[in-house]
């Protein structure tokens, strides 16, 4: 069960850290394990950051990233819809849609992380997201904040550790539609709202 008091807390310091790298017009990673559900949530911050002067990174883009399944080895591409990373699997086209693969690992933050130091030393200021790209950045000693589903631990321990800044916890399955009243929150709170 998912205390929506807690959401509501965690979603208003969810936005002040996006307001606070937004006046600054500071630079951002956004990336999702959940393509599908989410990209719309991630993208509509993408636009408002980059709207209100933040550069939005996107290094590393269609590098193969090699990540261990419970089906073995497997290669997928970073690719970026909408300023917001995620993983495909090999041969499903770069359309600009959201086909990307669900994970939960940090190799392909790591290496979006690792492309942007060597493409010129730019990095982010905060990391959003959820699963392995908001866990991974943290570990990296990046800011970070994210969205996760309670089924799903990793980002409150590493909250819980001082690794994470911020977790918002919701249900990360739900239609991706359901997740637009979110969206208008928090820019809202962030002041971002166009």
């Amino acid at each position: 069960m998912i205390d929506p008091e807690r959401t509501l807390v965690a979603l208003d310091a969810f936005a002040e850290r996006i307001g606070v790298v937004a006046q600054r017009g500071g630079t951002v990673l956004l990336g999702t394990g959940h393509p599908h559900r989410l990209l719309g949530f991630y993208a509509a911050l993408a636009d408002a950051l980059s709207a209100a002067g933040c550069t939005v990174l996107t290094p590393a883009h269609g590098r193969c990233v090699d990540i261990t399944t419970r089906f073995g080895l497997r290669t997928y591409n970073l690719d970026y819809v909408r300023g917001v990373a995620f993983v495909r699997e090999p041969g499903v086209p770069s359309s600009g849609r959201a086909t990307g693969a669900h994970t939960h690992s940090p190799l392909p933050v790591r290496a979006v992380l690792a492309a942007a130091a060597d493409e010129g030393g730019v990095l982010p200021e905060l990391v959003i997201g959820d699963h392995g790209w908001v866990c991974g950045a943290g570990q990296l000693g990046f800011e970070a904040i994210g969205l996760a589903d309670t089924d799903d631990p990793a980002l409150f321990v590493g909250e819980a550790e001082g690794v994470v800044s911020v977790v918002v916890p919701l249900d990360d399955a739900v239609r991706s539609d359901y997740y637009r009243p979110l969206t208008r929150y928090v820019l809202n709170r962030a002041c971002l709202s166009q």
